[in-house]
């Protein structure tokens, strides 16, 4: 029987063994966990057809996604900054892909529903994982397999072409004006944490890349200078320093900043909480700046500059600012304004 159900594992296996066409033909597959054995029973049926398919000649052998996976971490992953976060997500996933070929890919976005063990009132309790984390997830697969495709010649078109990724609403929309920003900051004790903070909100940089830049130009303060490898899209990026934080690079109390940007992070969420703005985090400076220099009158595409976006579809989401600026203008426009004797009455 195909199907049967590993006790240990506490999930159903796949096994095939035939002889079809003169060759022996085996397989064994740990089905994800969670599946029904009405889910396990579709899979047979997709699969033991695909294994008769490539053993009589009408299909081609199909490369499989472990194949994908190990080229894209032996060749590509090394050479991402991400790497290890890669490597450990992709272990984490690996038995939904495991054995499986390009032509599941589809079947894997729809089926990879994970769920990870917490403790709620003493109870083991299963908690389903973040949208956003099983995206990316999906994602890390998705461009192991189309990097093997590119690079390595596996398969014979795109492997994700028909692979529909969830959708998911995670962008903050959290701005916060120069008073309430400095309403938190008046919460932090003065230091090196608060001059990061007050670099972040004047320069739009991320809580990373504070600790990461350089100085560039005379006297080594007109610019800070993030190299490739500090930014996110692996692009150089010269942000001007702001005549506000300009005393903090003066300062060899201050400047280098700490590369500890989790020290930072804990010391402004505490900061906020104690200012009445407990759901703030330090990376809404950033978009906090977006904001600040969208209402000054600043281009969409010139905030993107700032920011460092290396496309329009990641400033895109300020687009909304914008609006709410033209709405005012608009609203201006056959206004009624005071006439001289209105106004000498006044």
């Amino acid at each position: 029987m195909p199907i049967s159900f590993d006790t240990p594992n506490k999930r159903w296996r796949y096994q095939f063994d035939k002889r079809i066409a003169g060759q022996r033909v085996r397989a064994s597959q740990l089905l994800p966990k969670g599946w029904t054995r009405a889910q396990a029973d579709t899979f047979d049926q997709k699969e033991t057809g695909r294994l008769y398919a490539i053993a009589t000649g009408v299909l081609k052998p199909e490369p499989l996604i472990d194949q994908a996976v190990l080229l894209y971490l032996q060749h590509r992953g090394p050479k991402l900054k991400s790497f290890e976060n890669i490597k450990r997500e992709l272990n984490e996933c690996a038995d939904i892909y495991a054995g499986r070929p390009f032509s599941h890919l589809p079947d894997i976005a729809r089926e990879y529903k994970p769920v990870r063990i917490t403790v709620i009132d003493g109870k083991e309790v299963e908690v389903p994982l973040a949208p956003a984390t099983i995206k990316n997830r999906l994602s890390y697969i998705r461009s192991a397999c189309r990097y093997a495709w590119k690079q390595h010649k596996l398969g014979e078109h795109d492997p994700a072409e028909r692979m529909e990724m969830p959708k998911v609403q995670n962008e903050r929309h959290t701005y916060l004006n120069r008073r309430r920003f400095l309403e938190i900051c008046q919460m932090m004790k003065p230091g090196a944490a608060r001059a990061a903070v007050r670099i972040a909100f004047y320069s739009g940089m991320r809580a990373g890349e504070v600790g990461k830049c350089e100085l560039y130009g005379d006297d080594g303060a007109q610019a800070f200078l993030l190299p490739p490898e500090v930014t996110k899209n692996g692009r150089p990026r010269a942000v001007p320093i702001h005549p506000k934080v300009a005393h903090v690079v003066r300062n060899p109390k201050l400047w280098p900043m700490p590369r500890t940007r989790w020290t930072v992070s804990k010391e402004f969420k505490k900061a906020a909480r104690a200012a009445g703005y407990g759901h703030a985090r330090l990376h809404d400076m950033r978009h906090s700046t977006a904001s600040e220099m969208l209402n000054g009158g600043a281009h969409l595409n010139t905030v993107g500059g700032v920011l460092g976006h290396l496309s329009t579809v990641s400033t895109r989401r300020y687009a909304h600012l914008v609006v709410d600026t033209l709405v005012a203008a608009v609203n201006l426009v056959g206004k009624n304004s005071p006439t001289a004797a209105k106004k000498k009455a006044a």
